[in-house]
């Protein structure tokens, strides 16, 4: 028990996380199956059932993950990851924040998520994508740039929070993310995110053993066992 207590400050007490190598080098395990599967199990806990959807004013976009690809251009690809990111509007800045993988950019894939994602009645910010129309519940901003070099500037805070999140994957873990188990790191970064203004790391350390007392067992074969992914790319 002590060990988890270990593994789980570890986490919490470092701002961009720790990586399965690293944690095993300081808890001094001798087994790094063991470590990135603390690491899983934990970031599953950081989920908290039930939570809250997001409110008022909501930037929807999607974003791939992984390496290069010859000759795929955009929502072209084949091989990578791809992800749909919500970020909420709080004044200029951001709030919090939704991420999940989703296997295509469909209608009933990219509503199913914004349903699970967002408070009915709310304003949803799209870019002009045609799947995004006829959200039933919403209100719908969809936002037509015509100059593609001024993209970035469509939809400020969910392309932040892409530039972020691909810096973290990167830095902490060194872009070695398989797809099978994306949503994990999603959810950690979700996690870290939406606490990023917590003057105390011990809070963070709280919330995560609070939450994990709440989780079901995972067992190995579970963690290795490709997730299940419903309507709306939501697990």
């Amino acid at each position: 028990m002590t060990i988890w207590f270990r593994a789980m400050w570890q986490i919490t007490s470092q701002k961009n996380g720790i990586s399965a190598l690293g944690l095993q080098r300081v808890l001094g395990l001798g087994s790094y199956k063991t470590a990135w599967a603390m690491l899983h199990k934990l970031r599953r806990a950081m989920v908290r059932p039930g939570r809250e959807r997001l409110d008022g004013v909501v930037e929807v976009d999607e974003t791939y993950w992984g390496g290069e690809e010859p000759g795929a251009i955009g929502r072209g690809t084949e091989l990578k990851a791809l992800i749909i990111v919500a970020a909420q509007e709080d004044g200029k800045g951001i709030g919090r924040i939704r991420l999940r993988s989703i296997p295509d950019t469909t209608r009933k894939t990219l509503h199913g998520f914004i349903a699970q994602s967002v408070v009915p009645g709310c304003t949803v910010r799209t870019d002009g994508l045609p799947a995004y129309l006829g959200m039933d519940g919403f209100v719908h901003d969809r936002q037509i740039q015509s100059r593609q070099e001024a993209e970035e500037h469509l939809l400020p805070r969910v392309h932040r929070v892409i530039s972020l999140l691909k810096r973290w994957l990167l830095g902490t873990h060194q872009g070695a993310i398989a797809h099978t188990h994306l949503d994990d790191y999603l959810d950690e970064f979700t996690f870290r995110f939406n606490r990023r203004t917590s003057k105390s790391r011990g809070k963070l350390f709280y919330r995560l053993a609070q939450q994990a007392v709440q989780t079901d067992p995972v067992p190995f074969a579970t963690l290795i066992k490709p997730q299940p992914v419903g309507p709306g790319g939501v697990k």
